[in-house]
């Protein structure tokens, strides 16, 4: 992925998890766990996503880019993935290897933007 490129997911609940799938890369119910399954309940309230659970638009990119929602911060690698913070809400959420199936190395930091699924 280059610097300045903006990828796209399409989040959705499936068994009570965040799940997304993304045949471009090979993802199928890939699920957000361990505090970033939070995080997304939380971006989802603050931002008024209706009917969130049967899915929204996740658009996210390493450099910052307009009416991005959402600012993380790299913390530290865990498990073999990689934990970011988000400073406006004190949250912190852990991002699983498929991180890098859109990135070449963990970004130092991750601007997110929620949009309504059409």
């Amino acid at each position: 992925m280059s610097e300045n490129s903006i990828s796209v997911i399409k989040p959705y609940k499936w068994e009570g998890l965040w799940v997304f799938d993304d045949e471009r890369v090979g993802l199928d119910k890939e699920p957000f766990v361990a505090g970033a399954d939070t995080l997304i309940d939380v971006a989802i309230e603050r931002k008024g996503i209706a009917n969130a659970q049967k899915g929204f638009l996740l658009l996210f990119s390493a450099t910052s880019f307009p009416s991005a929602d959402l600012h993380l911060e790299w913390v530290r690698e865990e498990a073999s993935g990689n934990v970011y913070k988000w400073a406006d809400e004190g949250m912190e959420g852990w991002l699983c290897p498929a991180l890098l199936k859109y990135f070449d190395s963990p970004p130092a930091e991750i601007y997110v933007q929620l949009k309504n699924a059409s």
